[in-house]
């Protein structure tokens, strides 16, 4: 709390006294009683700077992750060609302002009249607190769904459907937290000649088992 002024009367008659006061320290802690190789100046001298050197706001913050691997090769063929059929298994990587902070791969796949498509993201942020406020924020916009258990230190799940012309399209998206990191993965599909959705089951199974192998990869990659 601010201190208020002391009214002028008050600080005019305190002002000998401080003056008075300032003399006397200084003669009693100035120049004459330091040792004459100056131990004191050079011990409070020591002291300000180990101070300095343990304050918390000068200290690096360590990441465990300082770069995203590589998201087209983060899951095996065999899956992406089950949850994607159809599509090239290689993907492509969507380009990014900053890979070091983010990388995304894609595919999609049109088979007969069945529509599949799948994002795998990994997001860097500059410490665990900030991938932990950033999960929380997510899972914050996309209410209605429920944790994932076992996938890395934190993981959400959720489905949803939407309609447009009259066209179903059922999205699954799961939200991963290792460390400082993010693993995304959306997962989609429509039926254009039913116009119906694939059932919630399959796509939410779809979009979990893609998370399951992409933070797998994320591990692997910090341990390689």
């Amino acid at each position: 709390m601010r201190s208020l002024p002391l009214p002028l009367a008050l600080t005019a008659r305190l002002t000998p006294v401080v003056v008075l006061a300032c003399a006397g320290w200084a003669m009693s802690s100035g120049p004459l009683t330091e040792t004459q190789d100056g131990t004191a100046a050079k011990d409070t001298r020591q002291t300000r700077s180990e101070e300095k050197t343990s304050d918390p706001s000068t200290t690096a913050v360590s990441k465990t992750y300082s770069a995203a691997p590589a998201p087209c090769t983060s899951m095996t063929a065999k899956t992406v060609a089950a949850l994607v059929p159809g599509t090239k298994t290689a993907g492509k990587e969507i380009p990014s302002t900053d890979t070091s902070l983010r990388r995304t791969c894609s595919w999609n796949a049109l088979k007969g009249y069945d529509y599949r498509w799948l994002d795998v993201s990994f997001e860097l942020k500059e410490s665990d607190d900030a991938a932990q406020s950033s999960y929380k924020e997510r899972i914050a916009e996309k209410s209605g769904g429920g944790a994932v258990p076992g996938l890395g230190e934190a993981a959400y799940s959720v489905v949803n459907l939407t309609t447009q012309d009259k066209q179903q399209t059922r999205e699954g998206v799961v939200i991963a937290r290792v460390s400082n990191a993010l693993v995304v993965v959306n997962y989609n599909g429509s039926d254009f000649e039913t116009k119906k959705a694939p059932g919630t089951d399959e796509i939410n199974k779809g979009a979990i088992k893609a998370a399951k192998e992409v933070v797998a990869a994320l591990v692997a990659a910090k341990k390689g």
